[in-house]
């Protein structure tokens, strides 16, 4: 549900990796430019997401608003996700990666 966010946000630490990662699931990208390499791979996914008819975000999963804190509480130990990341994150940007992942197409 938030790797759209997610892409986007981490974009900018590794432009070249999200533009093959967005080539391999079938996007055109021979005119991406680096700083559109997250647009275009999460836009890619949100495409799958839809075709594959994948709920429409956390909120058809039961998630509102509201419950933003205890995601984000419950992913701050959870190192395989955040200390992998090529990107660090604080507890803001998790909270904006959830507020964008509520609704992904």
């Amino acid at each position: 549900m938030t790797a759209p966010a997610v892409f986007q946000f981490t974009a900018p630490m590794c432009p070249e990796r999200h533009i093959e990662a967005a080539e391999l699931l079938g996007a055109d990208v021979k005119n991406v430019k680096k700083e559109d390499a997250g647009r275009v791979l999460s836009e890619t996914v949100r495409q799958f997401m839809y075709d594959l008819n994948i709920d429409d975000g956390l909120t058809q999963l039961g998630f509102s608003t509201q419950d933003i804190p205890a995601l984000v509480k419950g992913t701050l130990p959870q190192h395989r996700v955040t200390k992998l990341a090529p990107r660090p994150q604080s507890e803001e940007d998790l909270s904006k990666l959830f507020e964008n992942s509520m609704k992904v197409y």
